[in-house]
C-alpha cells in the first residue's frame, strides 16, 4: 500500500503547514448525527478524520467507518484501541506502540497478533510512537492501558522517549493527554519534543478551546487532534479551522 497519508502528513510538517484531525469515537456517535457532522467536516476542510476509542461497547465501529469513508472528503485514519478496531474501508491505520508505558502487550504483543490481519487489510500502516502525558485526571486510555503516563512537568522524559521512538523507526510521534483530559499536553513538552525529533508530531487530548489548539500548533504540533469537545459542541469545529487557517497564514 503506497504511503499516501504519511507522505501528506510529512510534507505538510516539512512545510510547517499546521493540520487538524477530528477524532470520532463510534461508541459516542450514532447514525443520526453523522450527516450533520460530515457536512461540517467537509465545509471546514478538516485534514484527517481519526476513528477509534479506548473501548468498544457497541457495534457501530464498522458501519461508522464505512459511512465516513463514503461521505467525508478527508482521509479516514483508524486510531485503534484494540485489534478489533480494524476496517479495510479506511485509508490508513496508526499502528500505535505505547512507548511511554511498560505494558508489553501495548508495546509489541497485540501487534504480533494483529500483524497477519493488518498485512492483508490493504490499509496503509503508519508506525506511531504513542505517548501518554499526565493530564490531572484518570483518563480512559490510562485505565485501559494499565500504564503510568509521563508526568506533565517532566519534558525531559518525554523528549527522550520520543527520541527513542524515532530511533526505533516510528514514523510519527503522538503526544496524548487522553480523551476527557483535565488539561492538554503542556506547550513546553510539545516544544521540547519537537526540537529533538525529525518525524511529524501529533498532539491531542484536553483541547477544548481555540487558545489550546493555537498553543499546541505554535509550540510545534504538526497535527492537532480534537474529539471530546466536538461531541459537546460540533460548531466548535468552525472556530478551530479558522484558528488553523490563521496559523498557516502567519507562516506564509
Amino acid at each position: 500500500m503506497p504511503d499516501l497519508i504519511y507522505s501528506a502528513i510529512k510534507t505538510a510538517a516539512q512545510r510547517q503547514i499546521r493540520q487538524l484531525a477530528v477524532l470520532i469515537d463510534p461508541d459516542k456517535m450514532d447514525a443520526e448525527r453523522l450527516p450533520d457532522l460530515a457536512e461540517l467536516l467537509n465545509i471546514n476542510k478538516v485534514d484527517y478524520v481519526f476513528v477509534g476509542g479506548s473501548l468498544m461497547t457497541g457495534s457501530f465501529f464498522n458501519d461508522c467507518t464505512q459511512w465516513l469513508k463514503e461521505h467525508v472528503e478527508a482521509p479516514v485514519v483508524l486510531f485503534p484501541g484494540s485489534s478489533l478496531q480494524v476496517n479495510p474501508a479506511a485509508d490508513a491505520l496508526l499502528l500505535l506502540s505505547l512507548i511511554s508505558g511498560r505494558n508489553p502487550e501495548l508495546l509489541i504483543g497485540s501487534h504480533v497478533v494483529a500483524a497477519p490481519m493488518l498485512k492483508s487489510s490493504g490499509l496503509e500502516i503508519i508506525s506511531t510512537g504513542y505517548m501518554l502525558i499526565e493530564s490531572g485526571k484518570l483518563t480512559s486510555v490510562v485505565y485501559m492501558s494499565n500504564t503510568t503516563p509521563i508526568p506533565s512537568d517532566k519534558p525531559d522524559i518525554a523528549l527522550c522517549t520520543a527520541m527513542a521512538g524515532e530511533m526505533l523507526g516510528m514514523k510519527l510521534i503522538y503526544l496524548d493527554a487522553g480523551s476527557g483530559a483535565g488539561r492538554p499536553v503542556p506547550a513546553s513538552t510539545i516544544r521540547s519534543v519537537k526540537k529533538n525529533i525529525s518525524v511529524p508530531l501529533i498532539v491531542g487530548g484536553g483541547i477544548r478551546c481555540t487558545a489550546s489548539a493555537a498553543a499546541a500548533w505554535q509550540a510545534g504540533a504538526d497535527v492537532v487532534v480534537v474529539g471530546n469537545a466536538l461531541e459537546k459542541d460540533p460548531l466548535f469545529l468552525d472556530e478551530l479551522c479558522r484558528e488553523r487557517d490563521l496559523a498557516n497564514k502567519v507562516r506564509v
